[in-house]
Formats: C-alpha cells, structure tokens, sequence
C-alpha cells in the first residue's frame, strides 16, 4: 500500500524548522520525502491532500500502563486517537513478566486498581519474552483480519518489585547474596528478552524494600546490556531532591542511563522549587551523566488508594495487607502513621483526606464513590475520614484508583521545559473516572502549552514527543520523519488539536487529530477509528537497538 501525503506542513521530530513537503508512506516505511509538488501520485494507492495539516512522527508514550489494556481492549482508542504509536510499558516496578504462578496472582491483585483484573483472560505467559510474543499474536478469536495484536508499538521495562517478588515474595527484608544474585540474574534474562531497560517503584511494595546497594547490582546489570533504568522514586513530597539525588548517584555509581519517571515537585512543601530540582540534574548532566526525564502536562497525580498506606503494612500481599486492617491494634498503628507522622507510601506526607479522589473501584457496590473525596464520603456518612480509607479499602479489595490533587502549576511548565523532557501519560485506562490524561496528554501539550500559551514551539514541542524519546529508547528507526524510517506519523491541525478529555467526563477524544498511521497502516482515518491494529512489540537486540523482529540497523524489512 503507497499512500502519497502531499503539500503537509513537515515538522520531523528532530527540532529542526517546518518545511512545507511531500511524504510517500510504502508499506511500513516512510519511502520518499521532497519539497511540496516534486511527488506526483502516479502509483500511489491512496493520496492525502495535507494543506494546512502538520505532519509530525507519531508520539511516544514514556510512560504507559497499558501492559494489560493493549490486549483487553486491543482497539486502543484512547491512545491512538491522541497521535501516539508507541508506548512504553512495565512501568513502576509493578507488571505482568517475568512471573510464575504466584507472584502473577499477587501481581494481579495488587495492580488492579491500575489495569483492571478480568477473570476471564488467558495469562499464557511467564517471561517477558513470551509477553512479547504474546504483543506480537494476531487474536483470531473474533474471525476478523486486523492485521496484528496490538494497536500500537510498544516496548517493555522489566519491573524492578515484579523480579523481587519472584525471588523473595511480597515481604520485607534484605536478600541474600544468592537472592540478590537470582534477582540479577532475572533481569539480565529478561534483558536479553527484549526489555529495554528496568523500572521500580520505590513507594509500592515489595519494591520500596529494596536499598540502594540492591537496586545498584540490579542497574549494573541494565547498564551492561545498554538499558536504562526508570524509577518512580522514594518521594515526590517530603525529601523529594533528596529522592532524586539518590537516583542520580545511583545511576552514576552503576553505570547505568537513568530517566526519571513522571518527574513532578508535588505537595504543598514543593510549591515553586521546580528549579532546584533541574539544577540537581542539570550539574549533573554537566559532569557527564545520562539523564532524560518524563512529566505529564496536569496537575492531579492518579494511584492506587492503597499506596497511601505505609510499607511495612502492605508486606505479604493483599491478605496480609487486609488482616492488618482489621486488627484493632495494627489498624491503629496505620491510623497514626498515615495521619500524624506521614506514610512512605505517601510520599512521606500525612494524608490530606480532601485531595484523594475516588476514580474507579472493582466492588459494584462502591460505584457512588467514585469522583468523590475521603473527606466528602466522610461528611455524608458521619465516619471519621481514616476510617472510610479503611472501609473502602477492605470493601474493594485494595483495588480502588485515586486520583490525587497535589500538584503546581508553577513546577509543571517549569521542568516541562528542560533539556531533557520528554513526555508520558501514565494514563490508566480503567475506571468508572479515570485521570484525562489517558485521553488527552498529547494533545494537551500541542494545543494548551504549545499553541495557546506559548511554552515551546511547535517544533520544540514535538521534538519533546517523538525524536527526544526515541533517543532514549535507540529506536534508530523512528521518531522522525525521514526516509527509510518506520511510517508511524500523525496529521493534524494545529489550529485546532486540543485535549478535550476532563476530569468529569474524562474518555473524550480530542480534536484536531485527522490521521494516525502505525507501521504504514491508517488507524485514524479522516478523524475516525478503523480498527487496524498494526503495532508490534519492540525489542532491545544484542547490539543495543531497539527495534521489531525482522528489521535491521537501517530500519529496512
């Protein structure tokens, strides 16, 4: 299939000023770009008349959970219909592979709240690589031919908390020298799998356990396989510079990339010192380190409600973490760390009961909870706050989705602009109310922060999307519009692109989108979905590249 884009207003990806040209997509690849008029459309199957359209490469998501929702919900509109093509998943330690048998069951429960946790699905896999595999399968099951698996591409990040449980379950506690090894090993078998790099969670169980000199040994292991390592790390509230520095030495002392997860300065402590923190990672850049980082462009963050509670109350596993609850004692003791003296899983600030929103719940029953606060639900029944926490969390299982109002504005245009931004969701996509960003981030950044208020140029802006983070992943192959590169690309207006996502009626497409093509193939046509779903799973190979099987260095078939 030849599809001829004619007269598009060229913004590749790389930074470099827009140019008015001609684009022919040939199967997968982008074939032959000119200046506008020099591509006639003899031999072209389909041509596109893009006057007044910008065509940039297709976004990619830096930070994505949808490890599970790609295969549940395999039209993805949600992310296609915002431009992106790929997306970056095993995200904050916490996913699907590798596994067995019983740390996928307690991987499942405990992420619920993010992906959902449907019964009825077929978990064929243990590895990463037959996660992948597993990305790359065409479903049969519904007799139609869409072309492939899944509706984007998408690489993996093997879960730091994941390896962990696999090797010494859901507690506390120090590995040994042979655990610690086992865990190495894991990683690196995962590595050679595909994973591009590894990620943590470094305030959700059982990731928040390990210590600096165990995550070093893991990353070591990353950075010899040419990965990179991505945490959400130990606070984004009390202490929060000295939760970054520790990343960055981290990654100085392993020798392993560091990109800094959804890198927000948040709570009421953090208001306007934005720029502390990009001094931090800027004197280190100077010295020679390897940094990128990642924001999304909102203000509410969106977990788990059961983060909130402190670590050493979530080992063991969802039943353990529920027989804490219920002991009179224990609960106590919860109630005076979440309230009084701050929970790591808080990010070692007290809980404030009006900022976290009830988003999605997994017990029916609850569903007239949701996109109220703790503190309203608390008004209307008459409880003390901490005990409708406890309630809910009890009542749902720990499968409840927050969203939780803590950020600045201030701090979000701040580091938005760094040298080193790229941008990701960390949108989840379950949920009676979930975060809009799931919806609407890519747009938001286009429309709201570029067009509207001036931030960065189009061209900066969609570097950040498209070029920047396909650096990060070496996707030698894309993120830019040039020849021989993957035809992933995205036509749309820039007069118009908007997120029109909101927080209370958060599943809305935006505008402005015309076309979204993946791998050559229309999945937005006309502004419309078609049903294709021609991604595939990208993995990192033995020299470094990150690619799909059967592609070479060059990017050719």
């Amino acid at each position: 299939m030849k599809t001829l884009i004619s007269n598009a207003t060229v913004v590749d990806g790389s930074g470099a000023e827009r140019r008015t040209a001609d684009v022919l997509l040939d199967g997968s690849v982008i074939a032959e770009m000119a200046d506008a008029g020099s591509l006639t459309a003899a031999g072209a199957d389909r041509v596109i008349d893009a006057h007044g359209l910008v065509l940039s490469p297709g976004f990619i998501d830096m930070h994505a959970h949808s490890d599970l929702q790609l295969l549940v919900n395999p039209d993805h509109y949600a992310k296609l219909s915002q431009g992106v093509t790929t997306e970056l998943l095993g995200q904050d330690g916490l996913s699907y592979a590798p596994v067995d048998d019983a740390t996928l069951a307690g991987v499942r429960e405990k992420i619920a709240g993010w992906n959902g946790n449907p019964a009825d699905f077929d978990w064929n896999w243990r590895s990463v690589g037959e996660y992948l595999d597993r990305l790359d399968t065409p479903d049969e099951g519904d007799g139609e031919d869409h072309g492939g698996r899944i509706a984007t591409n998408a690489a993996y990040l093997v879960p730091q908390g994941t390896v962990r449980a696999m090797v010494m379950g859901f507690d506390e506690g120090d590995p040994t020298p042979e655990q610690q090894q086992r865990m190495q090993d894991v990683v690196r078998a995962a590595m050679e799998e595909g994973a591009v790099g590894m990620s943590s969670g470094l305030t959700y169980t059982p990731g928040m356990y390990a210590t600096t000199e165990e995550l070093a040994g893991l990353c070591r292991v990353v950075g010899e396989l040419g990965g990179f390592y991505a945490p959400h790390h130990r606070s984004y509230g009390k202490n929060a510079l000295g939760a970054y520095a520790e990343m960055i030495e981290l990654s100085r002392h392993s020798g392993c990339a560091l990109h800094l997860s959804h890198a927000t300065m948040n709570f009421a402590e953090n208001k306007g010192r934005a720029g502390e923190l990009l001094d931090l990672i800027d004197s280190a850049l100077d010295d020679g380190a390897d940094i990128t980082l990642d924001t999304y462009p909102y203000l509410p963050g969106a977990t788990t409600l059961s983060a909130i509670l402190p670590g050493w109350a979530s080992a063991g596993g969802t039943e353990a973490t529920l027989a804490r609850l219920s002991d009179p004692a224990t609960r106590a003791r919860i109630r005076e760390t979440v309230e009084i003296y701050g929970s790591d899983g808080c990010h070692g600030v007290v809980a404030e009961w009006d900022t976290l929103e009830i988003s999605g719940v997994q017990n029916p029953a609850l569903a007239g909870y949701v996109g109220r606060t703790i503190k309203d639900i608390a008004a209307e029944t008459g409880e003390e706050e901490f005990d409708v926490f406890a309630r809910i969390l009890t009542d749902d299982r720990l499968g409840t989705g927050i969203l939780q109002h803590v950020g600045h504005e201030e701090n979000v245009q701040t580091i938005m602009k760094h040298r080193t931004h790229t941008s990701g969701s960390d949108g989840l996509l379950v949920g009676a109310k979930p975060h809009p960003r799931a919806w609407g981030t890519f747009p938001r950044y286009l429309g709201h922060y570029s067009r509207d208020l001036g931030l960065l140029s189009l061209e900066d802006m969609v570097h950040h999307l498209t070029g920047r983070p396909a650096a990060r992943l070496k996707l030698r192959n894309r993120g830019l519009i040039r020849e021989g590169f993957a035809a992933d690309v995205v036509l749309f207006d820039p007069e118009t692109i908007r997120d029109e996502a909101t927080f209370d009626n958060p599943r809305q497409a935006a505008s402005g989108i015309h076309y979204v093509f993946v791998n050559g193939t229309a999945a937005i046509d006309g502004g419309r979905p078609t049903g294709a779903r021609s991604g595939r799973a990208l993995r990192r190979h033995s020299d470094g590249l990150t690619r799909e099987i059967g592609i070479n260095r060059e990017g050719k078939q």
